[in-house]
Parts: C-alpha cells; sequence; structure tokens
C-alpha cells in the first residue's frame, strides 16, 4: 500500500467539481485516508511549492493556490502515486489523455483544476505540510 497526496485546487472547488472528483477516486478504488476543505496559507502555499521559488511563475502560482478554498486529500492504494498521476493527465490539459481529470475540466495549464505528488518522497512531505498525524486514518 501507498499513501500519496492529492488536491483539488480552488477552481475545481470553485466550479463543484469535488463531487466527480471523489467519484472517480472511489470508483478506481483508492482509499480516502484524509479529507478536509481549507484555504490554503501563504507560509504552507510557499513551501509546497518551494522548488518553483526560483522561477518566474511562483508569485502567481503561490497566489492562486491561496486564493479559494482547496481540498486535501490523503489517498491510500496499490501504487497510488504513479495511479492518481494518471487518473489527472498532464498539466497542460490540451496535452491530457481525454478521460483524464484535465483533459476532461482543466481549463489552462495555471488551472488545471487538480495537484499530485510526484514522488514518495513529495507525497510524504506534502502529507505532512497538509495533515496532523492524528487526522489520517
Amino acid at each position: 500500500m501507498e499513501r500519496t497526496f492529492a488536491m483539488i485546487k480552488p477552481d475545481g472547488v470553485r466550479r463543484g467539481l469535488t463531487p466527480e472528483i471523489l467519484a472517480r477516486i472511489a470508483r478506481k478504488g483508492y482509499r480516502v485516508v484524509g479529507l478536509k476543505q481549507m484555504v490554503i496559507s501563504r507560509e504552507t502555499a510557499e513551501s509546497h511549492y518551494g522548488e518553483h521559488r526560483e522561477r518566474p511563475f511562483f508569485g502567481e502560482l503561490v497566489s492562486f493556490i491561496t486564493g479559494g478554498p482547496v481540498v486535501a486529500i490523503a489517498l491510500e492504494g496499490e501504487n497510488a502515486i504513479a495511479g492518481w498521476r494518471g487518473m489527472m493527465g498532464a498539466t497542460n490539459p490540451a496535452n491530457a489523455a481525454p478521460g483524464t481529470i484535465r483533459a476532461d475540466f482543466a481549463t489552462t495549464t495555471g488551472e488545471n483544476v487538480t495537484h499530485g505528488s510526484d514522488s514518495s518522497e513529495s507525497a510524504e512531505r506534502e502529507l505532512g505540510l497538509f495533515f496532523r498525524p492524528e487526522e489520517l486514518l
């Protein structure tokens, strides 16, 4: 069993996509072991996207992710990291495979509805940023 961090970003929450995305997760067979809606603090956002700090889009990224509520999700299942990333599709929705969340719902690379950890190390770090141990089943 593997755990990963998933997020429905502000654009997805604003557009009412949370129920559909959670349904897709359930149909895939992943277990939700942590779930909460929240507004991310600037400090948490800067830490979350720290690897992009030197990139020109960092400020925009932080402003976007703190600009409205998100749904933070801890997922558990066989091959959950790669599986969730496959369900999301490519970062740029124009390149996302048909049937993926981003192909179906994302409008731009900047507003691409979801986030997912890209490795076991980032999953552990991101789960720790968004959930206290006692919040996870």
